[in-house]
């Protein structure tokens, strides 16, 4: 069958360090690829590259999706938004998919996941220049792309109430669990140290929206009840700011930034993960810790519920007396931690990279016209005229 639907994905993702955005870009392309290869109906006819700049030296696993490498080597358009804005979209003759919070405003025939609008909600987190950027591009975005995505309905939310995109251009596409199933606990020497079952971990920024004020601030407490802190993750300066975080309690132990299989070890074998933000788009370090088996107590906000139903246990980031209940309930009450390992394990079997995927396909599938009126594919694909949105 000739190939009639010509298909982008911006991989500038692949030129960034990996945090959670870069790692939901990188799984939904795998499983998109993953689609394609299988046969699903949503890809006849469907060709797709992932379009990198020219001096991009990682890469993805990828069986159907070609890698291209576009632009000059050298310069300031080699790279970054500028590589974004003009020199990726001279290379697009079809839909483009951009999974990173940022695409090339003069490209209309786009799907933008943007996935939370936290410089709004909390923009002490950020940096003034990136809160600068996200002001111009967001909205740019939100009236030129044709569909816009996000990671949660509480996202959805928060990009109509701030009238950047209208709620029928929207769609949610969460984060998934399947890439967590996938790591092999192996401790490394610092995770070894401190992991156990009288060990808090928090994994996140000292981002003033990540609250690890609270916690460090019931540090005292937390020891007198026999417990401490393990912190893992690095702060770029660039995007968000610093909290000043005392590092001086005997019972707090900074990790920084950990391999995958080592964090895995550390949550398998500690008390929980405990998620005090006051705001998140999706929130994926309670989602991994569920998938791999380790209780989470998280905050009653935003996304949190959203993404961890009855399986976790909720307190308010605002109220350091709750926080010491429950993680003193957990550590006390018999059977507790077994119960929401189990309820854990089966609520993120809920999110998937696949089913994520999924909705990408879809959409691209309605952009290029080849979706019935039922939803179900076309018997033969054909390119349609995109209009603008309104």
């Amino acid at each position: 069958m000739a190939v009639s639907r010509r298909w982008a994905i911006n991989g500038r993702f692949l030129t960034q360090k990996i945090t959670g955005v870069q790692r939901y870009a990188s799984e939904i392309v795998q499983a998109l690829d993953r689609r394609i290869v299988a046969g699903d109906p949503l890809a006849r006819g469907l060709d797709v590259e992932l379009v990198v700049p020219a001096g991009t030296t990682a890469s993805l696993e990828l069986s159907a999706i070609r890698l291209r490498h576009v632009g000059p080597a050298h310069g300031p358009a080699a790279s970054g938004h500028l590589w974004e804005q003009l020199t990726l979209p001279w290379e697009l003759r079809g839909g483009l998919l951009s999974l990173g919070n940022s695409g090339p405003i003069r490209h209309r025939e786009q799907i933008v996941c943007i996935h939370d609008l936290n410089t709004r909600r909390f923009p002490a987190s950020y940096s003034l220049p990136f809160r600068l950027l996200q002001g111009i591009m967001v909205p740019l975005l939100g009236r030129s792309a044709a569909r816009i995505a996000t990671v949660s309905h509480h996202s959805a939310d928060d990009l109509a109430y701030f009238g950047l995109c209208a709620s029928s251009r929207i769609v949610v596409a969460p984060n998934g669990h399947e890439h967590a199933l996938r790591w092999r606990a192996r401790h490394s020497d610092a995770t070894r140290a401190v992991a156990g079952p009288d060990t808090i971990v928090l994994v996140g920024s000292p981002a003033p929206h990540k609250n690890m004020a609270l916690l460090l601030g019931l540090a005292d407490r937390l020891a007198a009840e026999g417990l401490r802190i393990a912190i893992v993750g690095h702060v770029d300066p660039h995007v968000l700011r610093h909290d000043g975080l005392s590092r001086a309690a005997g019972n707090v132990h900074w990790l920084g930034r950990l391999p995958d299989e080592a964090l895995t070890a550390l949550l398998q074998e500690s008390l929980c993960l405990a998620f005090p933000s006051f705001v998140e788009g999706f929130g994926l370090p309670p989602l991994e810790a569920m998938a791999v088996g380790c209780p989470v107590v998280t905050s009653d906000r935003a996304s949190m519920p959203e993404v961890c139903g009855h399986a976790a246990l909720y307190a308010s980031p605002a109220d350091p007396d709750a926080w010491l209940d429950r993680l003193g309930r957990l550590k006390r009450e018999n059977g507790l931690r077994a119960r929401l390992i189990a309820a854990g394990k089966r609520r993120a079997a809920c999110f998937s990279w696949d089913e994520s995927a999924r909705v990408y396909m879809r959409e691209m599938a309605a952009m290029d016209g080849v979706l019935e009126p039922d939803g179900q594919p076309a018997p033969s694909p054909h390119r349609a005229e995109r209009t603008a949105p309104a």
